[in-house]
C-alpha cells in the first residue's frame, strides 16, 4: 500500500521526525578535498576562477589538510604543479617530486587522514596531454601506461593510501593493478575515474593545474558526453581490471550515470563536483542571484542521492562547516 502523501508532509511539518525519515544522508565523511600543491615554501597563490582555492606550497597543504580533517573530511586528493615540464612527463613519478614530497608530509603530519594522488601526465607534460604524443599528435596508450604505471608506484612509496588515475587511457587499471601488485602495494586501493567526459566545466581547473592541451583537445580518450551506455561499459572494464572504487566526472550533468554505474557495478562510486560546477555556483552567489549555503548543500545531496558513495568537491571545507 503506498504512503500517503498526506502522512509524509506531516512529518515534514515535524522537525526532529523530518531528519528521522530523510532518505540521502550528507556528512563531512562522504567528501574528499582536492588539493593544489606547487614548491616553495609559504606560498598561497589565489587561483582566479575559484575563489576561495589556492595553489598552496606543501607547508600550507599540510596545514590545510590538517583544517579539513578536523572539520571531519576523511580524505584529500593531491594535484601537483610544477613548472619544469617535458614530453614524457618525467615529474610525474619523480620520487622527489611535489605530490610525492606533499604525500610525505601530509601523512607525517596527519597519519589518520586519507591521502589520495591524482594520476595522469598532463600537469607534467609540455604538451598538456595525459599521454605521451606521437609525432602526428595522437596518443600513445600502450607507453603511456608504463609511465602511469610508474607514477602509482612512486606514490604508493611515498605513501599515498589510494591512487587516482584520470588519463582515460585504455587498461590503466589492469596496469597499475599490475605493477601495484608486482612491487608489494597490494593494498593500495585503485580509484578509476572510469566515466570521465570531455566536459566543459574543467576550465577553471586547467588554470589552476595549468594543464590546458597545447593543442587540439582530449575528446580522443575522454567520453562524449551523449553517451551513458559507454560509460557503464567502462566503469565494468575498470572494475574487472580491479577497480575498488569508480568515478564519474563532472557531476551535475551526469547524476544519471552516477546511478546507472551504482546499479550496474555494485562497487563504491565517487563522482567530482568539478571546478566548473564550483565557479558557477560562488559566482552566482557572489552576484546575490542564490544563497551558497542552501545551493551548495542542495548541490551534493542530490549528488550524493544520485547514488555516490563519495563526493569530491572543493566546496567540502564549507559544507562541513555548515554540516555541523
Amino acid at each position: 500500500m503506498p504512503f500517503p502523501a498526506t502522512r509524509m508532509r506531516r512529518l515534514r511539518n515535524t522537525g526532529v521526525l523530518r531528519d528521522m525519515v530523510r532518505e540521502t544522508e550528507l556528512a563531512a565523511a562522504h567528501l574528499v578535498y582536492p588539493l593544489f600543491i606547487e614548491l616553495g615554501t609559504d606560498s598561497r597563490t589565489p587561483i582566479e576562477a575559484m575563489p576561495g582555492i589556492d595553489r598552496l606550497s606543501i607547508d600550507h597543504a599540510v596545514e590545510e589538510a590538517g583544517s579539513a580533517h578536523a572539520l571531519g573530511i576523511p580524505a584529500v586528493l593531491l594535484f601537483g604543479i610544477v613548472s619544469d615540464k617535458d614530453l614524457q612527463g618525467s615529474g610525474a613519478y619523480d620520487d622527489e617530486g611535489v605530490v610525492q614530497l606533499a604525500t610525505r608530509a601530509i601523512k607525517d603530519a596527519h597519519p589518520d587522514l586519507v591521502v589520495m594522488t591524482d594520476v595522469c601526465l598532463c600537469g607534467y607534460t609540455s604538451h598538456g596531454h595525459c599521454g605521451v604524443v606521437r609525432p602526428d599528435g595522437s596518443v600513445d596508450n600502450d607507453v603511456t601506461l608504463e609511465l602511469l604505471a610508474k607514477t602509482a608506484i612512486s606514490h604508493a612509496r611515498a605513501g599515498a593510501d589510494a591512487v587516482a588515475p584520470s588519463d582515460m587511457m585504455d587498461g590503466r587499471v589492469a596496469a597499475l593493478r599490475s605493477q601495484l601488485d608486482a612491487e608489494g602495494h597490494a593494498g593500495t586501493p585503485i580509484v578509476a575515474y572510469s566515466a570521465k567526459f570531455a566536459s566543459a566545466f574543467y576550465g577553471p581547473f586547467r588554470e589552476a593545474a595549468d594543464s590546458a592541451p597545447a593543442f587540439g583537445d582530449r575528446r580522443t580518450y575522454q567520453m562524449d558526453p551523449a553517451n551513458s551506455d559507454e560509460a557503464v561499459r567502462e566503469a565494468l572494464l575498470d572494475m574487472e581490471e580491479g577497480a575498488d572504487v569508480v568515478m564519474v566526472k563532472p557531476a551535475l550533468p551526469y547524476l544519471d550515470v552516477v546511478q546507472r554505474v551504482k546499479e550496474r557495478t555494485g562497487l563504491p562510486v565517487a563522482a567530482y563536483n568539478v571546478s566548473g560546477e564550483y565557479s558557477m555556483i560562488k559566482a552566482a552567489a557572489a552576484a546575490g542571484y542564490l544563497d551558497e549555503r542552501a545551493a551548495v548543500l542542495e548541490t551534493l545531496t542530490g549528488i550524493r542521492r544520485a547514488g555516490a558513495d563519495i563526493v569530491i568537491t572543493y566546496h567540502a571545507k564549507d559544507a562541513a562547516g555548515w554540516l555541523q
